[in-house]
């Protein structure tokens, strides 16, 4: 079953089937203003408003001809329908009935503005239909006036359009919520004459809106049915003069899309977290395959030449972690496509146990022309034990164990982010471990194997870190990347001796500086935060948290075009952004890779995959 199917078989009905009327309503794009009417009283007074009087906006000397009648709301029976909601209950419970007032006012203050748009021509009918001897020149004198308001109504119209590209939208879809309600009132089902035509405008109005989100992906005739189920609800109106059952029907109504709203939204973080932990087939498919071909291979084929640039601190040096053989492709593929020098690239892969193999064959039969490459296993690395790594120690303990396999404690952290089996990966880690990783290099460039190397980075070694460690891209264009989103500042450890104003930085593309991190000791200062977070209660889980602060003032901020991030959660990235990047970074749980990328920007990442190879096909992986 596809997440599609799961997601529309998991919609509760909390409603009983007499509000059948009011659950078939379709859930509206903008959700800005469900808690917008408050719980009804008990008892309500229906007031009538003070008369409303119309006045012209028109040019009076063009309307010379008309009589104060013909000045008035072409149907006087309006305002006696046109009611306020200003009920008070027996205990004086104002606030409430204040609230209601002004959302019942602003709706009717915009249903009059949108109806003030046809009342030139409401009136011209009308004069036209007392007036008969003067209609051949009313109908040359309209026709001139038309000619006049052409350019400003068009002006306006484009005014309108530019403010909010929606409202047409909008409008529509507040039509529909207006007629579902009518069409559940008493008053409304003994009229089968209203009843039918009503129903048809609903399905014209849907046919119009079908996916349309702005007002330019409307169909050419939108403003005309728009207009007509205007008409019809103006009729509706007039039929009506119970406002308290209306209300009551919008209340259950609001109830319910919040309900159904709340629901969708979990279902949605539960299917979104649950596809980005999923292997696709095809990327299942690849490592086996790959891992057989290695192992048949004769041991003399298994080599890579040009291992004795491994060691030379004057080449550039990458390191990248990753069990994943496509997107490590990508990242290595990348990188050298668009190197000045490939030739000084020397490429450090280290993979886990059960896709060394698969790593170590598809770089076998997809050499990186004159760069170098490694690709190690991570148990090669005997130091690298949990006497000696404490976060190694953790995740090998049975509270983390249980934090992630006992289904009895997936209810403890609501946050499903924290929940991904990614964490538990050492490889994640192994990040903070680069001088004994490289123990002859001086200047290691680090890279996720989310990212995609869209120009030269060769500039990158010979920046001047200024006696820091880490050189990085700093994240604070927004407030949810400074230091008070991924530590716990409610603790007195975290309180003392951070700012939780502080900027944060991105992890996926950093130079370290090795013999700084050697002379300052970093591991160590790793190493005890670790110690201090045993519980987790400085941050949750993840690697970001004690990076910021592990080079907490060992970062030297980069320039922003070497490093842009959030194509894998933002579809809003900017575009100018992106095609000046040095890497893009697909961070979030919409990787290129998995269904649920960002389709606008997977093209980025999927022109730097050879979608015609052998093995690829043989898995079904398409672009």
């Amino acid at each position: 079953m596809n997440a599609v199917s799961f997601f529309h078989t998991s919609t509760t009905k909390p409603y009983s089937a007499k509000q059948e009327d009011v659950n078939a309503f379709t859930l509206p794009s903008d959700t800005r203003h469900l808690n917008v009417l408050p719980q009804e009283e008990s008892s309500t007074v229906i007031k009538e408003p003070i008369g409303i009087v119309y006045t012209d906006h028109t040019n009076p000397s063009s309307n010379t001809n008309l009589t104060e009648k013909d000045l008035q709301l072409p149907d006087a029976r309006e305002h006696k329908y046109a009611r306020v909601l200003s009920a008070t209950d027996e205990k004086g419970h104002s606030q409430t009935d204040n609230i209601i007032k002004q959302v019942i006012q602003t709706t009717n203050q915009e249903e009059e503005e949108e109806s003030q748009k046809d009342n030139g021509s409401d009136r011209e009918s009308h004069q036209k239909t007392t007036q008969d001897q003067l209609e051949q020149q009313s109908a040359v004198n309209s026709g001139k006036d038309d000619e006049k308001d052409a350019p400003i109504a068009e002006t306006n119209k484009q005014t309108d359009q530019t403010a909010m590209p929606d409202a047409r939208v909008r409008q529509l879809r507040d039509q529909l919520i207006r007629a579902r309600v009518y069409l559940s009132l008493p008053a409304t089902k003994n009229n089968p004459h209203f009843t039918r035509e009503l129903r048809m405008r609903v399905k014209e109005v849907q046919r119009v809106l079908v996916d349309a989100t702005k007002d330019s992906d409307l169909p050419k005739n939108a403003y005309a049915k728009l207009n007509a189920m205007d008409q019809l609800l103006e009729k509706g109106k007039q039929m009506l003069d119970d406002c308290a059952t209306m209300v009551k029907k919008l209340r259950a109504m609001l109830q319910s899309t919040e309900e159904q709203l709340r629901v969708h939204k979990k279902q949605t973080m539960f299917l979104t977290q649950l596809t980005a932990k999923t292997l696709p087939k095809g990327l299942h498919c690849l490592p086996l395959r790959l891992t057989t071909e290695y192992y048949n291979l004769n041991s003399t084929k298994q080599q890579f030449p040009n291992q004795e640039k491994l060691d030379d601190p004057s080449l550039h040096h990458i390191a990248l972690f990753s069990d994943n053989v496509l997107a490590a492709a990508v990242v290595v593929n990348s990188t050298i496509t668009n190197s000045k020098h490939p030739s000084k690239l020397v490429f450090h892969v280290v993979s886990d146990r059960l896709n060394y193999a698969a790593m170590r064959m598809w770089f076998l039969v997809n050499p990186p022309g004159r760069a170098t490459i490694q690709v190690q296993n991570i148990e090669e690395f005997t130091w690298l034990n949990s006497s000696y790594s404490p976060v190694l120690k953790q995740l090998g303990s049975r509270s983390m164990i249980d934090y992630y396999f006992r289904a009895a404690r997936a209810s403890s952290d609501s946050n499903l982010k924290y929940r991904n089996p990614k964490y538990l990966s050492i490889l994640n880690h192994l990040r903070f471990y680069l001088p004994e990783i490289f123990p002859k290099l001086n200047k290691v460039l680090f890279l996720d194997d989310d990212i995609v190397v869209q120009k030269d980075l060769t500039g990158l070694w010979s920046l001047d870190l200024k006696g820091n460690v880490n050189g990085a891209v700093e994240t604070c264009g927004e407030s949810f990347h400074r230091f008070d989103r991924y530590l716990n500042f409610s603790n007195p450890l975290i309180s003392k001796n951070f700012d939780p104003r502080a900027c944060g930085w991105a992890y996926g593309m950093n130079i370290f500086d090795l013999k700084e991190w050697k002379r300052q000791n970093i591991t160590d200062v790793y190493h005890t935060w670790q110690k201090l977070n045993h519980d987790r209660q400085l941050w949750k889980l993840g690697t970001l948290p004690p990076g910021l602060i592990t080079f907490w003032k060992r970062t030297h901020p980069l320039d922003r075009h070497w490093h842009v991030l959030g194509l894998g959660y933002n579809p809003n990235v900017n575009q100018r952004e992106i095609e000046r990047a040095a890497v893009i970074h697909y961070n979030g749980n919409m990787k290129p890779w998995l269904e649920i990328g960002i389709p606008k920007y997977r093209s980025n990442w999927s022109k730097y995959v050879d979608y015609d190879h052998a093995y690829l096909r043989e898995c079904n992986i398409n672009p």
